[in-house]
């Protein structure tokens, strides 16, 4: 079976949903997570915050859901994409190749010089 290829990504959120929420400093995410038995440092807090984490806690996550009143879909958005095929003439995307039995050849003309 020959699958398509799919690309897949994500939208980090915690920066919208803590402004939501009028939250702007990120020292104000420690205690809440502390509260919630998740011992971060500043710095840690300030990465989770500012940048797209590449490996996430699921304590972490569920903190984070409850602190926000949110599900994981609001906090991490996901997309998947079909990849396409790059050819010599083009682009080759989700259309799939004729059948062989659909194929038929061409009729060569011979002319005299």
């Amino acid at each position: 079976m020959n699958a398509m290829k799919r690309r897949v990504s994500y939208d980090w959120r915690l920066r919208d949903l803590m402004a939501d929420h009028g939250m702007f400093s990120t020292t104000e995410l420690v205690p809440l997570l502390r509260d919630r038995g998740v011992e971060l440092s500043v710095s840690q807090v300030h990465r989770l915050v500012t940048g797209t984490p590449e490996r996430l806690s699921l304590t972490v996550l569920a903190a984070l859901c409850d602190i926000f009143e949110c599900s994981p879909a609001e906090l991490i958005r996901t997309e998947a994409a079909n990849l396409t095929r790059r050819t010599a003439t083009g682009t080759a995307g989700a259309a799939t190749p004729p059948a062989a039995g659909a194929l038929r050849p061409t009729r060569a003309r011979i002319r005299p010089q």
